[in-house]
């Protein structure tokens, strides 16, 4: 699904230069859940906006689900961003005097689907994370932990092949966030591919797979051989 090879990214301000991601290679697996590593500065945070096609390489190639991200026009990465690609953010990123239903349908309006269709699936959506009974609340009106499963909904809007989650436990409780992981390995377990990136090891314990990244290169790779179970 993912393969990434001999990838940099380097930052230009004026005469300084900064490597963000220094020759990485790795590749994931369609329906894998992958953890990505690292302490503050490390580069992961750059490597997930190219995952995303948010961001573009300096060198090196990123193939996704068979296609040279870096050849791709604006158009098909937007296009790219909207269909197969689902982004869980830290922050949340809820619109907050709008309804949970309002804002799972979103992606939808700009993906082309009918109104009565989006609100349906929206429904669907919000009952599978479990806020069936919260679907008319706004986000000011919901917890960390349901505004985030709200997010998770929206993401799966568009049904992705692929989720980006970047640290989606850092604004819940320890509580919260075991059941946003176990519902991040269910989704898995439907076949979605899952990357997410944590600073917290109990938090990447949920994945298949860690990826150690450090001074913009991947420092180990380690299988998570007994994930751990929600």
């Amino acid at each position: 699904m993912i393969d990434v090879s001999h990838l940099s990214k380097i930052y230009k301000m004026d005469t300084v230069q900064t490597v963000a991601l220094d020759n990485v290679s790795f590749s994931i697996d369609k329906g894998e859940f992958v953890a990505i590593m690292g302490p503050s500065g490390s580069g992961k945070s750059t490597l997930m906006h190219i995952l995303g096609a948010l961001d573009t390489p300096t060198s090196g190639k990123y193939i996704l689900d068979g296609q040279n991200v870096e050849q791709l026009s604006k158009d098909q990465l937007a296009e790219i961003r909207n269909k197969k690609i689902g982004f869980v953010f830290q922050a949340f990123n809820l619109l907050p005097r709008t309804t949970a239903l309002k804002n799972v349908a979103l992606p939808m309006i700009y993906g082309g689907i009918p109104k009565e269709e989006r609100m349906e699936r929206a429904k669907t959506l919000l009952k599978q994370v479990g806020l069936g009974d919260r679907m008319t609340h706004t986000s000011s009106q919901l917890s960390g932990g349901q505004m985030q499963r709200v997010a998770i909904a929206r993401a799966l809007a568009m049904n992705p092949s692929i989720i980006l989650a970047d640290e989606p436990t850092g604004n819940v409780s320890s509580a919260q966030s075991d059941e946003i992981m176990t519902l991040f390995q269910n989704l898995q377990k439907r076949g979605h591919t899952i990357v997410m990136i944590t600073h917290e090891p109990s938090v990447a314990a949920y994945a298949q797979r860690t990826i150690y990244v450090k001074d913009g290169k991947i420092e180990k790779e380690v299988a998570n051989k007994k994930e751990k179970k929600g």
